[in-house]
């Protein structure tokens, strides 16, 4: 079982940044997590580098991918 990893990110909307835990074991995830300051949702997406950490991006719900 892999431990979960922390990874500090920034808000897309408040820019605040915020500790989030990532499950390293679950490949090319993406999903939706309120900020934790401002409530508003975050869409994240996480891959796996070739070295197995994890790569985390986040943008506002209204940006185009």
């Amino acid at each position: 079982m892999n431990p979960l990893s922390e990874n500090t990110i920034s808000c897309p909307y408040c820019g605040e940044l915020i500790d989030v835990l990532i499950e390293p074991s679950e490949v090319d995830q993406e999903y939706i997590e309120d900020c934790q300051v401002c409530c508003r949702p975050i869409l994240f997406t996480v891959t796996i580098s070739n070295s197995g950490d994890p790569i985390v991006s986040v943008r506002s719900e209204d940006e185009a991918y």
